[in-house]
């Protein structure tokens, strides 16, 4: 939603008169956008599975280097293709074209930018959950060559739950009170990060789950190649490797609960959150597999994450207010990209010392 004009009426009792302002992209008029966004994202991951990594491999760094050029490349393409879409676009919208001091340029600006903002943040959040990642994956004694198999197929659960997410999200976000809950959050969790309280990523509540699911489901002592499932005896037996995409979809979820806030401190437009923290995602994969190698090296990344969080919560509960109801997105996208380069910068120049 961009600042333009209150919705006709007024904004609804509860809500909040930030959050009832005109929204460029109705999902009534735009589900047709969804459909196709969606169509090529699964387009994209059929090739990638069924082409690309038909055969189980180790997914190599200079592999996964390029991989993760390419989906930084096409984020990019579609960023730029949203924003000539919106210049095309919103100076032939007869409902746009009746708020009083729309500027479609400046809007198709703040579109594009929006979006950039909120990938970066996705993007450099998705950092922290390599970190479980590389655990969890270990935990399970997944072999090398099966691990992007797994990642796959975790993707397109997350893929699930984020649009979940999101659409509560867009809902909840209506109303001030939820902006404030949402906000007060992000601080926390910054600050969590920033002291270093943060839990293991694999917890005692929820080892409970996959005992729980032990107990119903049968599951064999052992991989069985690349199988989630098999059948053996007569009855169908999961596996330690659907096991472990279990506990990945879980650590997500947990996840989902930073991310998705995060990116609506930066833009209430759902259509913009969802599809830049979709191809965040995306990325994931290949990011895991270009940084496992690496994690200790970026040892000051988790404190920049954390003051991402606490900037975008204070965003939500103070600057926007003060900045007279919309903080500068181009600002957002600066401190952003400065404070994660920054950490990644300090990383490298002050290694961490090696435990003996």
């Amino acid at each position: 939603m961009l600042d333009y004009r209150p919705l006709a009426g007024g904004p609804p009792a509860g809500t909040s008169n930030m959050n009832s302002q005109v929204v460029l992209f109705p999902f009534g008029e735009y589900w047709l956008f969804y459909g196709g966004f969606l169509l090529l994202v699964f387009v994209l991951l059929a090739l990638d599975l069924g082409v690309f990594h038909k055969q189980a491999h180790a997914v190599s760094i200079k592999e996964a280097g390029a991989w993760s050029a390419v989906w930084v490349t096409v984020a990019l393409l579609f960023c730029y293709g949203l924003y000539r879409y919106c210049l095309h676009h919103f100076p032939l919208d007869p409902r746009l074209l009746a708020v009083p001091g729309f500027d479609a340029v400046a809007a198709a600006r703040q579109v594009a930018l929006e979006f950039l903002a909120g990938y970066v943040v996705e993007y450099s959040l998705s950092v922290d959950n390599i970190f479980v990642f590389v655990v969890v994956l270990n935990y399970f004694a997944v072999p090398l060559k099966l691990q992007h198999r797994v990642l796959f197929f975790g993707i397109l659960g997350a893929l699930v739950f984020r649009g979940i997410f999101i659409a509560l999200g867009a809902v909840l976000m209506q109303f001030e009170w939820v902006v404030w809950i949402f906000g007060a959050f992000l601080v926390f969790t910054g600050a969590k990060l920033l002291v270093g309280n943060d839990e293991g990523p694999v917890e005692p509540h929820e080892r409970s789950v996959i005992r729980f699911f032990k107990r119903h489901v049968p599951v064999t002592d052992a991989l069985r190649e690349n199988h989630f499932f098999v059948r053996e005896k007569g009855v169908w037996h999961a596996t330690p490797l659907f096991v472990c995409l279990l506990f990945l979809e879980m650590t997500d979820i947990l996840f989902a609960v930073d991310s998705v806030p995060a990116i609506f401190g930066l833009t209430r437009e759902p259509f913009v959150v969802f599809t830049s923290n979709i191809f965040a995602i995306l990325g994931l994969r290949n990011l895991y597999f270009l940084l496992r190698g690496a994690m200790d090296l970026f040892h000051l990344l988790r404190y920049g994450l954390g003051i991402v969080l606490v900037f975008v919560g204070l965003k939500m509960v103070w600057l926007n207010r003060a900045f007279g109801g919309h903080f500068p997105i181009v600002w957002s996208l600066g401190i952003i990209l400065g404070v994660v380069a920054g950490s990644v910068a300090l990383s490298l120049l002050f290694p961490a010392k090696k435990e003996s």
